[in-house]
């Protein structure tokens, strides 16, 4: 008992704090074993069989969206800032929709294990590659900056040091995802999304149970500090959060996000049909928009708590402010409760999608062309180990960085996430033709977009980051359309010489 003592003071977590943690934990472990301990091929690995329930889709994909980013980024936006990011979600339901009716059916037609085998069948094996090796940059580096996320969030509630913590997550997310494969990642991912509802409801009402007035006074405080504004109509290119750029953000940004992005589209693909897979994305608006204006609401009552509450000390961090306010002054229960959320979300990592996308689209076709099924399923194992410590290595990056964790992610992202929405557009609303000239549009695109974002932070250009995404889309479909053109003119032109000629 005296020993549970002393670690219950210096990490500020008791009995059923490290219960419930541990709870999660054992039912992460059993999840890997009982799905993965059957999986012969590479076709169960990262498909599932093609099995997966519609309720067991919509949830895993709403807990890969969601993911330890906004569990510890959102709420210091509310806190901080105000409600306008909800901005983004107009366009992002749009968004889904599209993808449901343009995108999936088009994945589904070609049988495809991963989203970048659509390029391939489209356009020819060198748009693919390409298309695969921007989602390894993209994915690594958003994740990376996740992952550091939740690690400093899990560090400062147990009072771990940073390194011990990112480790403590990349052995575990490499043993669960390693052995179960996708079939684990979505089950698990279903129970990750109802614990971010337990845990954001729960702090949302221990806070209004705990701020003067309840709800009525909390509206008061939160409408006098202009944290309730949800819509913000003025026009400033620089500002990502007006409401015209928001919403072309919302729609492009997912569309990339979720259409492009083979983590999430993995997710959709293990359905058995497209109607299947289609009704799941849909419902993922239902279940993803609540969850995120619920840790928004969370900031904002934190701001409120701390207002009515000046003599309480807060972090020098705002990223900090949830897991600060989590070990500070959430009772045992609560906390753990929050902990096992965030553990949770980090653990459930692009793995699985990053490991699919190089054995089918870069180690299959160029490494190793006829292997057994057991040497790939060996190989995606082992590539989940490789990837695993590259995210680690990324986050640790990361601690040496500053600004806002949450709109570094989406910067990062946007990079490259037009290039690859710019292309893959072009495969499914025109009929053109391109391979190569695909890689020279897409490398274009991405080069233009660094710069841009560049000039962004430097203060140069006052274009806010929400547009980098909509202009490299633009400029990709523009440069391979333009392109495409051009070299259908020149071979038609070279056929028409020769016929003279001859």
């Amino acid at each position: 008992m005296e020993e549970t003592a002393v670690f219950e003071k210096i990490t500020g977590l008791g009995f059923w704090d490290y219960g419930l943690l541990v709870l999660s934990l054992l039912f992460l472990a059993f999840v890997a074993w009982y799905k993965g301990r059957d999986e012969e091929d590479t076709h169960d690995y990262f498909l599932g069989k093609r099995k997966t329930p519609v309720w067991v889709g919509t949830l895993s994909f709403v807990a890969t969206e969601i993911s330890a980013m906004t569990i510890v980024g959102i709420p210091p936006v509310g806190f901080t800032e105000n409600l306008q990011y909800m901005q983004f979600f107009i366009g992002s339901a749009l968004a889904r929709v599209i993808i449901a009716f343009l995108f999936i059916p088009a994945f589904y037609k070609f049988s495809c294990t991963t989203i970048y085998e659509f390029l391939k069948h489209r356009f020819g094996v060198e748009t693919q590659y390409c298309g695969s090796v921007f989602f390894f940059i993209t994915r690594l580096f958003a994740s990376g900056v996740r992952l550091y996320a939740a690690a400093l969030a899990v560090a400062v509630i147990m009072g771990w040091s940073l390194p011990a913590t990112l480790m403590g997550f990349t052995v575990a997310a490499i043993l669960f995802i390693g052995f179960g494969g996708i079939r684990a990642v979505l089950w698990t991912g279903a129970f990750e999304t109802i614990m971010f509802y337990a845990a954001g409801l729960g702090v949302a009402v221990y806070l209004l149970c705990h701020i003067n007035g309840g709800f009525s006074g909390a509206y008061n405080i939160a409408h006098e500090a202009g944290k309730l504004s949800i819509f913000n109509f003025a026009w400033d290119p620089a500002n990502p959060n007006v409401f015209w750029s928001a919403i072309l953000n919302g729609v492009f940004g997912s569309m990339a996000s979720f259409g492009t992005d083979q983590e999430m589209m993995q997710r959709l693909l293990t359905l058995e049909t497209r109607r299947e897979s289609q009704k799941t994305l849909i419902l993922t608006i239902a279940a993803s928009v609540p969850l995120t204006a619920l840790y928004l609401i969370v900031g904002t009552l934190l701001y409120v708590f701390y207002q009515q509450n000046p003599g309480l000390p807060q972090p020098e961090n705002a990223d900090k402010i949830l897991s600060h306010f989590t070990i500070t002054v959430l009772p045992a229960g609560l906390k753990g409760l929050v902990l096992s959320a965030i553990v949770l979300a980090s653990i459930d990592s692009p793995l699985s999608s990053l490991s699919s996308s190089f054995i089918t689209d870069i180690y299959r076709p160029l490494i190793r062309k006829n292997g057994t099924e057991k040497h790939y399923l060996m190989m995606s194992r082992i590539s989940v180990l490789v990837f695993g410590l590259l995210l680690a290595f990324i986050a640790w990056l990361c601690a040496s960085g500053s600004g806002r964790m949450f709109w570094l992610a989406f910067k990062i992202n946007g990079v490259t996430a037009g290039s690859l929405l710019g292309v893959f557009l072009f495969g499914l609303v025109t009929k053109c033709h391109g391979n190569k000239i695909n890689v020279v549009s897409m490398m274009t695109s991405a080069f233009a977009a660094a710069v841009i974002l560049y000039l962004s932070e430097k203060g140069i250009a006052k274009i806010g980051w929400s547009w980098i995404i909509v202009i490299g889309t633009a400029l990709t479909f523009g440069l391979s359309w333009i392109m495409s053109v051009v070299q259908r003119r020149f071979s038609a032109s070279s056929v028409d010489k020769d016929g003279k000629n001859g």
